[in-house]
């Protein structure tokens, strides 16, 4: 049952990104045009997401389990590193440059296309030289 409502809101956040907009590279750049012909629209979309994820953490700050049964495990970390700040940079770059972040890439691929899958595989790509890079660091710094 926990699978099918997964599946469910997934494809409701996916049909989301597709109806925003978010999942249109050309718009996406546009909207972080800000010296060009910027497009504004997306700032309503993340606006309205900002809004509901406001009510949705209160919401759940309340609860110790999910609507599902689940333990409420919510982020609880607030510090704010070197690692956080060069990570949300390369996000940004990544976004300005491709137009795409991880949500609207997914969405993309079901309309088939290039783009969506090149940066799909980039992104994977990304995640694995982290993983290789974070193990090898983890063993320089485990005691002999």
């Amino acid at each position: 049952m926990h699978i099918l409502i997964a599946l469910i809101v997934g494809l409701l956040f996916g049909l989301g990104l597709i109806v925003s907009g978010m999942t249109d590279p050309s718009k996406v750049i546009g909207f972080l045009d800000l010296a060009g012909r910027w497009n504004p629209s997306l700032a309503f979309v993340m606006g309205g997401a900002i809004l509901v994820g406001l009510v949705a953490f209160r919401f759940a700050a309340r609860r110790d389990r999910s609507l599902l049964g689940h333990a409420m495990r919510l982020p609880s970390g607030s510090l704010i590193d070197r690692r956080l700040v060069l990570g949300s940079l390369a996000f940004g770059v990544g976004w300005g440059l491709a137009g795409y972040c991880p949500g609207p890439a997914l969405a993309s691929l079901a309309s088939g296309g290039a783009k969506p899958l090149i940066f799909g595989a980039a992104m994977v790509a990304g995640m694995v030289i982290f993983e290789v890079l974070e193990r090898l660091a983890a063993r320089r710094h485990k005691p002999a």
